[in-house]
């Protein structure tokens, strides 16, 4: 990410952001043998790691994609009405990494909530970092999605990606309201 390529950039930062997430939440329950919910738990949250981590990969092949399309020759009306044409389409697939990663992170995000409930008090605090990293995760997913959204031109698509920035703007929230309650348990 540091290179002075494009891609990787921030959306493949977010998906490592809600793998992160993950990684402690399985970690927390790990921890947390005394509760029956523990061993799913953990489970759950190691199987969002990959899925996390394959969004990375799809939202920098995605811009690939993207900029690829932009490539395009545009010398003759049949040149620009074509790269438009690929503009548009890779930009829609290029929405299609965040607004997966929304749903990823707000599934971490659940699994924490279910978590603090349980949890060995110990881990409270990696509980509540696991919910930063989601809330990392949704926010940067979102200004991707923000960015996708305002370039498209097919009203039938922007409505159901505003529809998912909606998803992820109540995420956001939530995670927020979440570590806000962790830390108040926390300081007693």
């Amino acid at each position: 990410m540091a290179s002075d390529a494009p891609a990787p950039g921030g959306g493949a930062a977010g998906a490592l952001q809600a793998a992160l997430g993950a990684a402690l939440l399985a970690m927390s329950a790990r921890y947390s043998t005394g509760s029956e919910h523990a061993a799913g738990a953990a489970t759950r949250a190691e199987e969002l790691i990959p899925a996390a981590l394959r969004l990375a990969d799809a939202d920098a092949e995605a811009f690939g994609e993207l900029s690829a399309a932009f490539g395009l020759p545009r010398d003759t009306d049949e040149q620009r009405a074509a790269r438009s044409r690929a503009v548009q389409e890779a930009t829609a697939g290029a929405a299609r990494p965040p607004r997966e990663l929304i749903g990823v992170g707000a599934e971490v995000l659940g699994l924490a909530r279910e978590l603090t409930g349980w949890c060995n008090p110990n881990v409270l605090s990696d509980v509540a970092a696991a919910v930063e990293a989601a809330r990392a995760a949704v926010a940067t997913a979102l200004v991707t999605l923000e960015i996708n959204v305002r370039s498209l031109k097919d009203e039938a698509v922007v409505e159901r990606l505003r529809a998912e920035v909606t998803r992820g703007e109540r995420a956001v929230e939530d995670a927020a309201e979440l570590s806000r309650r962790i830390r108040e348990r926390v300081q007693g």
